[in-house]
């Protein structure tokens, strides 16, 4: 199709069409807006294969026409008004459906009621070949945009769906873009080769979409000169559809944060194009303080619900430059580029931390959670990678949650060495249970009564070949986070039972009394341990006395009194360890069949100032028939306000510190004969 811009217009008279109506040459005026020929000559009627013109007139050429050339139709009504245009190209008629193809020019024609026609005179019948045809066909009937623009950009030619897209046949093709620059790279691209593509979003009649491109550099058949020709696919849906998938693939699914592959991904990615001008990060580990016992207490559904809630509240104090995913289960983590100075990163987390222990509405009820952080710094210019980063946020997590939780902690050497001495810990932990390298000390328990040695408490030891002697409270708390606490306590107690039998069998008779972890007394088979020490024949089971802690006492009401009965009437004794430490509960603790409460060191070493406490729990356990021990006795001044205010039993280093097994009978001799020359 050409434009001619002629600027041809017929006049009005009565019969508007009168000198077309002698002309032999085809002419007929087409209604745009009525889909019907309004006038047509002899020579019309004839290619239209009708018998005169009223029975052409009266035919609906809607029918079966296509919404493309209804649509190219009214383009051309909108050139005629607009622009006074002249088009002149092949179209293919269908008579009776048969097809003839024509070539045709175009003008507008004013109806004597002032609506703008189309006045079609046939120039010829077309000669081209079939492919010449209906690629011609094709052109107009595609979706794809086809657009000739001058290397500048001025438009020579859109087929109908461009004009249709692209609001008319006027508009450049630099203005078409809604992304600034996509025209200037694209130009610049011309410059080096013959083609471009891109998938970029322009401004078309239904709105901004996204087009694939492409643009090729070829002549102009018209002038000669250089031109573009551009093609263009509607791919907004599938860009849609592909970005929503991108995004799903990318994102965890309850918190729309990023996930575990999105992290890692961006990871690698800042790993291989690192810039070591700029390439400091920092790497927060964060998770949700005893998530699992509000999820086990709750149940899942309130638990997504503070999952989703702690992610908002996170995304609140992050930067747009910062990444942050969750990772799986209460487990997320914050990538910081170019974190803030330390001062101003403390604040953040800080505000972090504010933020998330607000409480939260779970419909019913109100919960309040707190977040543990740990945070590393990676940089590049001193030789970090990601995996040793990560590492090193996570024992910075590990070091807050120690630390009693709530709180951040940012990764130091210290760190790591105490990470390297707690793995040294834990492998040697476990070769010495499985060496039996552990052994048990015993420190006496005087009566102040009768000044006489009445009992000894077992006391863990570890000798390590190359470390020496290793404290029970570095170890303990090692072999109760890895889940070997209960094999350390049986070990104790058979030693204990062992022992025993061994002293009496020397003629030695003295009450042994062994600690039990909070671990091991809630462990299902925590009774039955003690059945098979029972059925030990001549076993002296009241002189065995077993001491829990407060904490172990809390919980399950119903279930703490079954286990601690079946222990007392097997025979065996009960004393509450650190009393005074934790709960403190007497009314709650009278309903337990308590035989001793031991008065923890903390107390006293505070005498005298310590002693209004002291007196009332010696009192309180005198009302439920126990026998109290103050523990860490060390000087004389402790003893004799023990003494005077009716303390059944001491121990501590005034006496003696705990001794080997063959030192014990010994070590009781002479604390009897020294208590007796006191005396």
């Amino acid at each position: 199709m050409t434009s001619l811009e002629s600027g041809r217009q017929p006049t009005i008279s009565s019969d508007p069409f009168a000198l077309a109506r002698g002309l032999r040459t085809p002419v007929w005026v087409y209604d745009t807006d009525c889909c019907r020929i309004a006038y047509a000559n002899e020579a019309a009627c004839k290619i239209w294969s009708a018998d005169d013109e009223a029975s052409l007139k009266s035919r609906d050429l809607s029918q079966g026409m296509s919404t493309t050339v209804a649509k190219r139709l009214k383009q051309y009504q909108s050139d005629f008004i607009e622009r006074n245009a002249e088009f002149c190209e092949f179209w293919t008629l269908y008579p009776n459906g048969i097809p003839i193809t024509v070539n045709v020019v175009y003008t507008g024609f004013i109806m004597p009621d002032g609506r703008m026609a189309m006045m079609c005179e046939v120039t010829g019948e077309a000669k081209e070949t079939p492919e010449t045809l209906r690629s011609t066909e094709a052109l107009l009937h595609t979706d794809v945009l086809i657009a000739l623009y001058t290397i500048e950009g001025r438009p020579l030619y859109k087929n109908p769906a461009a004009r249709n897209a692209l609001w008319g046949i006027d508009v450049g093709f630099d203005e078409i873009f809604v992304i600034p620059g996509v025209f200037d790279e694209m130009r610049a691209s011309w410059q080096r080769r013959d083609d471009c593509h891109c998938v970029t979003k322009i401004k078309t009649t239904s709105g901004e979409r996204w087009f694939d491109l492409s643009t090729k550099r070829c002549l102009d058949a018209v002038t000669g000169d250089q031109a573009l020709l551009v093609t263009a696919f509607d791919v907004s849906e599938l860009k849609t559809t592909r970005d929503k998938a991108r995004y799903l693939a990318a994102r965890d699914q309850l918190t729309g944060c990023f996930n575990r592959s999105y992290m890692q991904q961006r990871l690698d990615e800042i790993s291989s194009n690192v810039d070591p001008s700029r390439s400091r990060y920092a790497l927060l580990f964060l998770d949700i303080d005893k998530f699992k016992k509000v999820n086990d207490t709750f149940g899942h559904e309130i638990g997504d619900a503070i999952l989703r809630t702690f992610a908002e509240r996170v995304r609140k104090h992050i930067r747009e430059t910062d990444v942050f995913a969750r990772m799986g289960g209460d487990e997320f983590v914050l990538l910081m580029k170019e974190p803030p100075s330390s001062d101003d990163l403390h604040h953040h987390l800080d505000k972090i931390r504010g933020e998330v222990t607000k409480p939260i509405d779970c419909g019913s009820i109100q919960l309040s959670v707190t977040t543990s952080i740990g945070v590393a710094v990676f940089d590049n210019r001193a030789g970090t990678d990601w995996a040793t980063t990560m590492k090193q946020a996570d024992l910075a997590l590990y070091h807050s949650k120690r630390a009693g939780r709530d709180r951040y902690t940012v990764y130091d050497d210290s760190i790591g060495a105490e990470a390297i001495e707690r793995s040294w810990l834990e492998a040697n932990v476990k070769r010495a249970i499985q060496d039996d390298a552990f052994t048990l000390f015993y420190q006496p328990r005087i009566d102040l009564a009768t000044n006489t040695v009445v009992a000894a408490e077992a006391l863990l030891r570890w000798f390590h070949p190359e470390r020496g002697d290793i404290p029970p409270g570095k170890f303990i708390p090692v072999c109760e986070e890895i889940g070997v606490i209960d094999q350390i306590g049986m070990l104790v107690i058979k030693q204990a039972c062992q022992q025993m039998n061994i002293w009496r069998r020397d003629g030695f008779e003295i009450d042994l009394s062994v600690n039990v972890s909070p671990k091991q007394f809630q462990h299902e088979d925590f009774a039955s341990l003690f059945e098979k020490a029972a059925e030990i024949a001549d076993f002296p089971l009241s002189s065995l006395e077993l001491e829990i802690t407060e904490t172990s006492l809390v919980g399950d009401n119903a279930e703490v009194s079954r286990r601690l009965l079946r222990i007392n009437e097997l025979g065996f004794r009960l004393a509450l360890d650190d009393f005074g430490t934790g709960y403190s509960n007497l009314a709650h603790i009278s309903r337990f069949p308590v035989d001793c409460i031991k008065l923890d060191r903390s107390f006293v070493q505070q005498l005298p100032s310590s002693g209004p406490l002291l007196s009332l729990i010696l009192a309180l356990a005198k009302q439920i028939g126990a026998i109290t021990v103050a523990e860490g006795v060390e000087t004389a001044e402790q003893l004799a306000w023990l003494r005077e205010h009716d303390c059944d039993q001491v121990q501590g280093f005034l006496f003696s510190q705990a001794v080997p097994a063959d030192d014990l009978m010994s070590t009781c001799y002479d604390i009897c004969a020294q208590r007796r020359s006191v005396a």
